[in-house]
């Protein structure tokens, strides 16, 4: 179901409108919410919803386990999300590249270990779901998040479906202090909400579609192009991919906003970035910051000169 479609218009107004009829009853809105959120979730794929609520299970447990055990117990329940979560990511995205290279490889060697292609498809929102319930449970691991009580608090947190399919990568803290605020629809809200599903829709329907018609002739069959085609397609795939990625993300925090979620930027108008650093920090915000906060940083930042800050 796109965002840019008709079907999610209908379903949206639907949760929009029981979001607002079950204000006075928090934890029933929050039921409409998850189940709303796993409902859209399926209109993707029905079997691949096993996979958003098995990995919700194993962390919020082990969220938990991680605030009761020993040190060394502490270690090993965060090596097991760590594997559970990275490799499912890697098995769906990664599994068929593998493959191939390891044939290529074993065949150039003269080795008669090949193997045949995994048939699976790519489970939506993979990435973003992966990376949000990893923050959780490295955050309560190096204590600077509590475990959350409270299943479906941390279910909603997982599959909250503004975000779920293209982000942005929400943090536990930031999630959970907007779940247990107010959240009460002001005309501030409002207006700015639509105008971000506005200009989310512009930019997609307008401009990310309109260049695909200048980019997909010319990307179809490069060979037969000229240069300054090509060259034209190159820039505009560009902008393309930006107004396509950007747009998306921009309806997501807007219909975020009318349910009564704040949800950082993503975009931060990149093209004009002064340096790769600069643009490394206006692309993809919440995935910048999450690779610095988690990885980066976690690996010794830049302590070894500046060209480890890149």
């Amino acid at each position: 179901m796109l965002f840019n479609s008709l079907d999610f218009l209908l379903f949206f107004l639907v949760v929009f409108g029981l979001n607002q009829g079950l204000r006075p009853w928090p934890r029933a809105q929050k039921w409409m919410l998850l189940a709303a959120s796993y409902w859209f979730y399926g209109q993707w794929n029905w079997t691949y919803l096993a996979l958003i609520i098995g990995s919700t299970l194993l962390d919020y447990s082990i969220g938990l386990g991680l605030v009761k055990v020993r040190p060394m117990r502490r270690r090993t329940l965060m090596t097991v999300s760590l594997v559970a979560n990275l490799g499912l990511l890697a098995f769906f995205k990664y599994a068929n590249w593998l493959i191939l290279n390891w044939n290529a490889t074993s065949g150039w060697l003269g080795l008669d270990w090949q193997f045949g292609a995994v048939d699976v498809l790519l489970p939506v929102g993979i990435s973003f779901y992966t990376f949000q319930s990893l923050s959780y449970t490295i955050d309560v691991y190096r204590g600077d998040s509590p475990p959350r009580r409270s299943l479906l608090d941390y279910a909603l947190f997982v599959a909250f479906f503004p975000q779920l399919v293209a982000g942005p990568i929400v943090r536990d803290g930031e999630f959970f202090k907007e779940l247990d605020s107010d959240r009460r629809l002001d005309a501030e809200r409002f207006q700015r909400g639509i105008v971000l599903i506005v200009f989310g829709l512009v930019k997609k329907m307008v401009f990310a579609d309109g260049l695909a018609t200048v980019v997909d002739p010319v990307f179809d069959n490069p060979a037969s192009q000229g240069f300054w085609d090509v060259l034209l397609a190159t820039y505009a795939f560009a902008f393309q991919i930006y107004c396509d990625f950007s747009g998306y993300t921009d309806i997501a925090i807007g219909v975020a906003l009318l349910l009564g979620f704040r949800f950082p930027q993503n975009f931060n108008y990149p093209y004009v970035a002064s340096s790769f650093q600069d643009f490394w920090r206006r692309w993809h915000m919440t995935l910048s910051r999450w690779l610095r906060d988690y990885l980066y940083i976690s690996l010794g930042g830049n302590r070894r000169g500046k060209v480890r800050t890149y």
